[in-house]
């Protein structure tokens, strides 16, 4: 094996003209704002990539370096830094950040930064909150990360030990430009990689003893009943577990099927690609290769170990000839039987034979770059191991409590880790051990799933606990696949955005105070995060209100008009609220003017494909514009010439509004050649105008009344994808016009409150409409039921 496979893409040299030296110090110039330090009693100085940083090679900022002799003076646009030339110190270094107030902007060595935080390794055993590592953003401007005492990356792909007691930090000073921070983060410690298509379906996974035939059955339940996923997840038991002889320890690390439960492995996972599922499995690896395994005699003699002796191979991922046999001997052959990617659950503490070296940060490198081997995109499935962990996705949070107070914390804990670059958690959904039985805790669980990162349900090793929609209450169990409908529909959108996150640095969910970071009430609302270009999601963590039926979630809504999702209800931007749904949708809101690709679900299939029948929601607003984003899915590099792209625009002026499908552009050969396309305008009553592909008019398109977004649905099939479609709407096309009274009906009507209430509430909107939001304050109405009757009459449009 060549072992320089696993070397870091980047250059991590920087650039003479950006270095300022002395005897023991070394300043590194990255950027205005972003300034690497280093001290060495030896004079020694770290050119080789670390565990963190692999790229220095930025372009030489604009610096002045005023020299007083004793004290060394550095000025950037952004930063002021005052230096004694000797060992870092309090007094002797000291940084000062443009903007701000000045007590809150001035950093000396070894102050506690005060930063917004990043994230964690992981969520075992979490009840709600848990303490978070540094980040990168702050809301006083600065932050630090110190890379002294990460390993040093070697030419042969090898950690190794650095030379002596050294200094080496970087001090990220930008301020309130978070976006430009994390980019330049990426720059410094590696973009995060393209997502093969398919991990953004659902995933099933539960840890539990399947046999193949019990696989199988669930499997063709989910199929029966149009429950669609796209990865299936194998716990631990896929392996021989309670069957190792004593004499060789527990049966927690393993490599050998267990053919009681899996009588031919490579047929049962054939089975599961036909039948549209990617395949992975649980593996423990801290107990090395034992005399039991079916691998173990080519193991050991690669080793160099007598099989006969039965002597363990001993887990060792410091030693390169370890690290060979692990792959080709123990992994390889298994990837040829078809597993498509491994769940590295490492639980045995952070201690390798190489003092400081975590083997979780080992095993996520090691496991990722080996992926690549079968000429497929590079994907594992592990814990967060430190900065820089975001090169080797995906993220396994781990085993949380189920209880509300860990589905509260989840939001956060998610939209929180772009702080620190790291975009793609993979969370239990549902929860994974402990706790209780709530069925309504399992459908917001559910939700947020569907617009988090990852989708993977899962469930501990208890009969009563599993996350089969059929286990639960009849609206529960509706909730759970409408929404894994939906994940599977968003598709086309999420993976548009995987480019976005690869390409630009621009995670899929960010916190709201990423685009304005002035205003105090977007750090107000911790739960609350863009996902992706267009939606904005606030999912809900209480419990219904046993009188309204309806729960709400603190959501600040930026300035202009936003519209909901699911029905289409316009809102008043520039204000924080609460939003209030019941048990069937949650808060997600959409910009004006937005354009959102999604996979038409009509007729049941799983496939994650780049879709034939795609549905697009179209939402008010004067313009809009979306890019979707396509390629083979799952090809080994990021090349441009893999990609294909169909721009989407809306314009509306006093002419009338026009929607223009543009002909695909790019490799088009890896979409269909013909689509048929389910365009649903959102308020927009009346039938198109006009409707043409490629300038000639279109006369077969079919057209319903979309109830759910109050408008119009045109249907055209089979348009070929090298054609532009058009559509217009007349300038004076009847538009959805709210009935505020009838919408509080609605409310009044499920609402477990007297009649005589229900009638004088309804009384006052009648007549009163809009005006009517005081007497409803003054008739001491609960506080949801006044809650959302504040959101219909005060908020929309």
């Amino acid at each position: 094996m060549d072992l320089k496979k696993f070397v870091l893409e980047g250059n991590p040299v920087c650039r003479k003209e950006a270095v300022i030296v002395g005897d023991h110090f070394r300043i590194t110039m990255l950027t205005t704002a972003l300034i690497r330090f280093e001290y060495s009693e030896d004079g020694g100085f770290e050119d080789r990539a670390t565990q963190m940083v692999c790229n220095r090679d930025f372009p030489v900022p604009e610096f002045r370096v005023s020299d007083g002799g004793e004290e060394l003076h550095i000025y950037t646009k952004d930063l002021e830094i005052h230096y004694d030339r000797q060992k870092f110190s309090p007094s002797g270094l000291m940084i000062r950040v443009a903007g701000g107030k000045a007590s809150e902007r001035v950093w000396h060595y070894g102050d506690e930064p005060k930063d917004l935080l990043g994230t964690a390794r992981t969520l075992d055993e979490a009840d709600g909150e848990i303490p978070l590592s540094h980040g990168i953003m702050s809301r006083n401007g600065f932050s630090v990360l110190d890379d002294s005492h990460t390993m040093a990356m070697g030419e042969d792909g090898m950690v190794e030990p650095r030379q002596g007691n050294r200094a080496d930090f970087y001090f990220f000073g930008y301020g309130h430009r978070y976006i430009e921070c994390l980019q330049d983060f990426y720059r410094l410690c590696g973009k995060t990689p393209l997502l093969p298509r398919y991990t953004f379906g659902n995933w099933w996974s539960r840890y539990h003893k399947y046999t193949e035939a019990e696989y199988k059955e669930l499997v063709e339940r989910f199929e029966k009943e149009e429950v669609p996923f796209s990865v299936a997840v194998v716990d631990m038991d896929w392996h021989l577990v309670e069957d190792v002889p004593p004499v060789y320890g527990s049966g927690w690390t393993g490599y050998t099927w267990n053919k009681k439960f899996f009588p031919n492995p490579p047929e049962f996972m054939d089975w599961l690609h036909k039948h549209g599922y990617k395949i992975t499995l649980n593996v423990h690896p801290a107990d090395g290769v034992r005399a039991y395994e079916e691998a173990y005699p080519r193991v050991a003699e690669k080793m160099g170990i007598d099989p006969a002796s039965k002597e363990p191979v001993l887990f060792d991922m410091t030693d390169p000839k370890f690290i060979e046999t692990y792959f080709e001997e123990l992994h390889h052959p298994m990837e040829e039987e078809g597993v498509d990617f491994w769940w590295l659950d490492w639980q045995q503490g952070t201690v390798t034979k190489v003092p400081g070296l975590d083997p979780l940060w080992m095993l996520n490198h090691y496991h990722y770059l080996d992926s690549k081997w079968k000429g497929k995109r590079a994907l594992t499935f592990s814990r967060y191991a430190g900065p820089g962990s975001h090169r080797y996705p995906v993220g396994f949070s781990g085993d949380t409590v189920i209880t509300w107070e860990s589905l509260k914390f989840q939001p956060y804990f998610t939209a929180n880790a772009s702080n620190i670059g790291f975009g793609w958690w993979s969370h239990d959904i549902g929860g994974h051990m402990l706790g209780y039985r709530d069925d309504e805790l399992t459908a917001r669980w559910v939700q947020l799933g569907v617009f988090s990162p990852m989708n993977r349900l899962h469930s501990t090793d208890n009969p009563f606990n599993g996350k089969e929609p059929w286990k639960y209450n009849q609206i529960v169990e509706t909730v759970m696949k409408n929404f894994l409908k939906l994940r599977h529909k968003l598709v086309p959108y999420l993976y548009t955005m995987n480019r976005r996150a690869s390409r630009a640095g621009l995670p899929l969910v960010q916190p709201m105070y990423y685009l304005e970071p002035e205003r105090e009430e977007t750090y107000e609302v911790p739960n609350n995060y863009y996902f992706g270009t267009e939606m904005m999601v606030s999912p809900i963590t209480d419990k219904l209100d046993p009188v309204t039926g309806l729960a709400g979630a603190k959501t600040w809504i930026p300035q202009g008009i936003w519209y909901d999702f699911f029905n289409g209800r316009a809102y008043k931007g520039g204000r924080k609220v609460d939003l209030w749904r019941d048990i069937y949708e949650m808060p997600v809101l959409v910009r004006e003017g937005s354009i959102i690709p999604l996979k038409d679900m009509e007729g049941y299939d799983n496939s994650i494909e780049n879709p034939e029948k795609l549905e697009v929601l179209v939402y008010p607003g004067k313009s809009g514009e979306f890019v979707l984003w396509e390629d083979g899915g799952d090809t080994p590099e990021d090349l441009d010439e893999n990609w294909v792209s169909t721009r989407m625009t809306k314009t509306a002026d006093e002419n009338g509004t026009v929607f223009i499908i543009e002909a695909a552009q790019g490799n088009t050969a890896v979409i269909p050649q013909k689509r048929s396309w389910k365009i649903r305008f959102c308020n927009i009553l009346d039938k198109p105008q006009e409707l043409t592909v490629n300038g000639q008019a279109y006369k077969e398109a079919e057209f319903a009344e979309d109830e759910k977004l109050h408008g119009t649905i045109v249907i055209l099939k089979n348009v070929p994808a090298d054609a532009q479609v058009k559509i217009t709407f007349a300038a004076d096309a009847a538009v959805y016009q709210r009935d505020y009274a009838e919408e509080v009906y609605e409310i009044l009507e499920k609402a477990q409150i007297t009649y005589a209430q229900k009638t004088d509430v309804y009384k006052v909107v009648k007549e009163l409409g809009t005006e009517a939001v005081p007497v409803l304050v003054s008739m001491n109405l609960n506080p949801s039921l006044l809650g959302i009757l504040m959101e219909i009459l005060t908020m929309g449009i």
